[in-house]
């Protein structure tokens, strides 16, 4: 077996492709471009390794880095740190590439790398000019550049990946087979493999419009809903379930996950994708589908029983912020809750300007009621009121029954008293409340039972309606927002208005007054129309930045939930304005997108490394060739459904709970509390719709990297480790797979060792088997037969979990 079919002799290349990930992207930059770029390259270092000491916070000895006239100015020292034309007279040189460990800075940490040394020495001797961050600048509206490679170029994208490779005297890679292609594109758009049918018919069409062709089938598929909607469930941190002790079910929270799911497959325009989810209350149509899109606002973690309820309140706010500052803006904006922004020009109170339109946001809920402010109930405006009614009768009534049982409660002994406030309340109420209440008090105890009773019933008689996960109640006239000083909720400073954040240099906005009988303050529509507008500088470039990674592995700007002076400048910035454009003038419709990046040949090139090119650029910032990669957790187990041919396609609908060990229920303290029993059936739906218990991750997908859902995660780590072999070779579900695996392969090829070693492979890898393989997998037969005792079945078990264990079948080429 070769190339990446044998699973030990890829990971050495592997790790080696990691660790070069890792490696600073200005290095990468200082070997292939003779130009220096404030922004892009200078900037992040001084925000990473100078600004601790020498930035907005803090001015040690003097020297604060962070703005030009400060930074050339003379320090403490009597000296100059920058000497704009002059390296060699700026200490600021001297002293990060000095010997000395007592001299050279950064005190702390790794030291800068000569890469980094001769781009701040290239940029000094340039004049030291500062610019404004690239993120802060309005969109540009760049050509489509001329190159020479004109054969290869043909697609926009092409050209500017050219133009670069160009400058920087390389080549792009050639196409890959198209086995490969088919394979990539499969798992890129639906997220499943191609049927051995599907592939056999791409490799067969060689007529021109044969990808073409293949890609716009995909991209019409019901699977590309589901696969790109887990991506955008990762962001938003999608759960089931509210985290802290008891982690309770969020009831109806999978239509959250069914509203995404069906938009993306009907193409919804982003813009409108954004609106729906921020103010789908309160657009001029408000519909089933805009209601369910504000579950956006349930799907945080929430604490039932706080201990600083006020704490919790803004805790709550600060989860919405941060998650939309970070998930539709690229800003992290939450880090100016406490104080102005460490690094970008975020005060603090923009912040909470950025609260002040969230005000009318209700919290989830409280311990006594978890459904009035997050369960919407559709149905007419008659019942919906007198429900209503029904249901404010009933608190008005449960308070009137706890204030007469407090009555008796504190006429009782010590003891008692300290029963009432714990799980044997009730049965002390039976025992002994009638004890402590005179007959008078007694009598309207039972008579507001009996009216608790009665209204119960009322409600139960009611034709049953049903409920949506979302934004049901609102705060229509909010109180007024203060910046909390050193972020605590209890020591309220100066008064602030909702306004955006000052770096967009935009106008005070415009909201009306909410009217007396208003349901919501009507400021968050505001803010859902700033942020999905064309003029947004920001909008467009993070979302086309999100569908270049998950084609690419990585984006044109890597830390894509981070755009600020503390992520990752983009290697193609003009091709990142290009496509942002693009998606605009295409009414925000993604499918377009997509459609124009896997037609491109930067996307249908081979991974094969090119010895030149790899010693230029190490870390592929050039994209001369496509990264391989691990395929994710819900990818390895809908794959494994799919070749075991256990697979059912059943969409939509509430989460089925997969099957997990009583080791693994033995972690909480109640075992199997708030876990169901899904049938066979269910369980062998899409990794999609299965439940997310945040307190009880599957450790099947937990080994493969999945996300915490806590937060928001801008993008999956991909390790390669010791528990993802031993989940393959030794978990309960690898192993079902492998047994059901084995099923197939003796209903293809009986009892003829060589045809089982071959269907194998043929079912698994969508492919013939290699002589070499044949021999190999029939030598290991022999071996577990012949020396570790196994039968004929046992054996053949034990050569499908090998196969299922091959890199070929858990690696993208």
């Amino acid at each position: 077996m070769t190339g990446c079919r044998r699973a030990a002799a890829t990971l050495p290349s592997m790790i080696l492709a990691l660790l070069l990930a890792l490696a600073p992207a200005s290095a990468v930059r200082a070997q292939v471009d003779s130009e220096v770029s404030f922004a892009n390259d200078i900037q992040p270092i001084l925000a990473r390794r100078c600004y601790a000491c020498h930035g907005p916070d803090d001015q040690s000895s003097g020297l604060a880095l962070h703005e030009r006239e400060l930074a050339i100015a003379e320090a403490d020292s009597g000296e100059h740190a920058i000497v704009p034309g002059d390296a060699d007279a700026s200490t600021l040189i001297a002293r990060v590439a000095s010997h000395d460990e007592f001299e050279r800075m950064p005190p702390e940490g790794e030291p800068l790398d000569d890469s980094e040394i001769d781009l701040l020495r290239r940029w000094i001797n340039g004049g030291a000019e500062w610019s404004k961050h690239w993120a802060f600048e309005p969109m540009k509206s760049p050509a489509v550049p001329e190159v020479g490679q004109k054969a290869w170029s043909q697609n926009p994208i092409d050209a500017f990946i050219a133009a670069r490779l160009d400058k920087n005297g390389l080549s792009p890679s050639p196409p890959a087979d198209k086995h490969t292609l088919a394979r990539r594109v499969y798992y890129g758009v639906t997220g499943m493999p191609p049927t051995a049918e599907q592939l056999a018919a791409f490799t067969a069409d060689d007529s021109p419009g044969a990808w073409g062709n293949l890609v716009g089938k995909l991209l019409a598929s019901q699977h590309y809903g589901e696969h790109w909607a887990r991506h955008w469930l990762d962001l938003v941190r999608y759960a089931e379930t509210n985290s802290f002790e008891r982690d309770a079910q969020k009831p109806n929270a999978w239509k959250y996950r069914d509203y995404v799911i069906r938009s993306l497959n009907d193409d919804k325009p982003y813009d409108q994708f954004l609106r729906e989810q921020l103010a789908g209350d309160e657009l001029d149509e408000v519909t089933e589908e805009t209601i369910t899109a504000t579950g956006y606002y349930r799907l945080g973690i929430w604490d039932d029983e706080p201990a600083d309820p006020l704490q919790a309140r803004f805790d709550g706010w600060d989860d919405i912020i941060s998650t939309t500052g970070q998930v539709m803006l690229g800003l992290t904006v939450g880090c100016a809750r406490c104080h102005d922004h460490k690094i970008d020009p975020i005060p603090q109170a923009d912040y909470y300007g950025m609260l002040a339109f969230f005000a009318d946001v209700t919290p989830y809920g409280d311990r006594g009621d978890q459904q009035t402010n997050s369960q919407w109930v559709m149905e007419s405006p008659d019942l919906s009121a007198k429900r209503k009614k029904l249901q404010r009768a009933m608190g008005r009534t449960q308070r009137e029954r706890v204030s007469m049982e407090e009555v008796g409660i504190k006429r009782m002994d010590a003891p008692d008293q300290r029963r009432s406030e714990g799980p044997e309340r009730k049965a002390l109420l039976d025992e002994k409340l009638e004890q402590f209440l005179n007959e008078s008090e007694w009598e309207q105890y039972q008579a507001t039972r009996r009216k608790q009773r009665d209204l119960r019933r009322q409600l139960r008689e009611l034709p049953a309606s049903e409920a949506i996960m979302a934004l049901a109640t609102c705060i229509p006239q909010p109180e007024p927002t203060h910046i909390m000083l050193r972020g605590n909720p209890h020591s309220p400073g100066d008064e602030v208005q909702p306004h955006f954040p000052e770096l967009f240099g935009q106008p005070a906005p415009q909201i009306p007054a909410a009217t007396a009988d208003a349901r919501s303050a009507g400021r968050r529509r505001v803010l859902a129309d700033w942020i999905a507008s064309p003029d947004n500088m920001l909008t467009a470039r993070v979302m086309v930045n999100r569908i270049w990674q998950h084609h690419f592995g990585r984006g044109i700007v890597r830390s894509t939930n981070n755009f600020g002076q503390l992520g990752t400048p983009p290697t193609h910035p003009d091709l990142l304005d290009w496509l942002a454009q693009y998606l605009i003038d295409n009414d925000w419709r993604l499918k377009p997108l997509h459609e124009l990046i896997l037609t491109s040949r930067a996307y249908q090139m081979s991974s094969a490394a090119q010895p030149e090119a790899l010693a230029a650029d190490p870390t592929n910032d050039l994209l001369w060739r496509f990264d391989m990669r691990r395929l994710h957790s819900e990818e390895i187990r809908d794959s494994l459904l799919v070749v075991t041919d256990k697979f059912n396609p059943q969409m939509y609908g509430p989460s089925f709970y997969p099957r997990l060990s009583a080791e693994v229920f033995a972690t909480q303290s109640r075992p199997g509390e708030g876990w169901g029993e899904s049938s066979d059936e269910d369980v062998a739906r899409r990794s999609v719709y299965m439940y997310i218990k945040r307190s009880l991750l599957p450790p099947f997908h937990t080994a493969f990297d999945f996300p915490d859902v806590d937060i928001s995660c801008e993008a999956r780590f991909v390790t390669i480790q010791p528990g993802q072999a031993l989940t393959m070779l030794n978990g309960d579900y690898a192993n079902l797979a492998a047994g059901r695996l084995a099923d197939r392969v003796e209903e293809r090829a009986g009892g003829d060792p060589r045809r089982q070693v071959e269907s194998a492979i043929q079912i698994t890898l969508n492919r013939p088997a290699e002589e070499d393989e044949v021999i190999e997998g029939l030598a290991l037969l022999d071996r577990l037969r012949g020396e570790h005792g196994l039968n004929d079945r046992q054996a053949l078990h034990q050569w499908c979990l090998t196969v299922i264990n091959l890199s070929e079948f858990i690696f993208l080429d």
